[in-house]
């Protein structure tokens, strides 16, 4: 997959994201977010594009000064298995470190992708209080969560 660029989306890439994610959303792996809260946070998604086709995302959120969470990471069925997901995650983590940020955390369904990247494994328990009332509580699963948590210092 050769062709394949990372970037940063437009505001009017934000209807083929949700698109792109909406099954994923819909069996409760991915949490929705709508098209404006997508809007206020475009800066933080970075998309692969085969040409003009978004084939896959990831959002890099920031919680605090010192921590980040990649979150949302999607990439088309056909377009998988083949590095897209691996190199979003990179891309998110080098615009971490750019940021100065010294951890990563993210909630995953795919922990080999984490953990073959040099994230480990932690407790829910030390996830922050803000993460879990942001995002988790919305969660058709919470509270309870099969999801793997892990983090990486930069």
């Amino acid at each position: 997959m050769e062709n394949i660029k990372y970037l940063k989306p437009l505001v009017y890439d934000i209807e083929a994201m949700q698109s792109l994610v909406a099954p994923e959303v819909e069996k409760g792996l991915i949490l929705y977010r709508s098209a404006s809260e997508m809007a206020t946070t475009i800066r933080s998604y970075i998309v692969a594009k085969d040409g003009d086709k978004i084939v896959g995302f990831v959002a890099l959120h920031i919680h605090s000064v010192t921590l980040a969470e990649v979150r949302s990471l999607i990439v088309k069925e056909e377009y998988r298995k083949h590095g897209i997901g691996r190199q979003l995650v990179k891309q998110a983590l080098n615009e971490a470190s750019v940021l100065g940020l010294k951890e990563v955390l993210t909630l995953t369904y795919h922990k080999n992708l984490f953990e073959n990247l040099g994230f480990h494994e932690i407790t829910k328990e030390s996830i922050p209080e803000q993460k879990i009332w942001a995002d988790c509580i919305r969660c058709k699963h919470f509270p309870i969560c099969d999801e793997v948590s892990l983090i990486i210092k930069l």
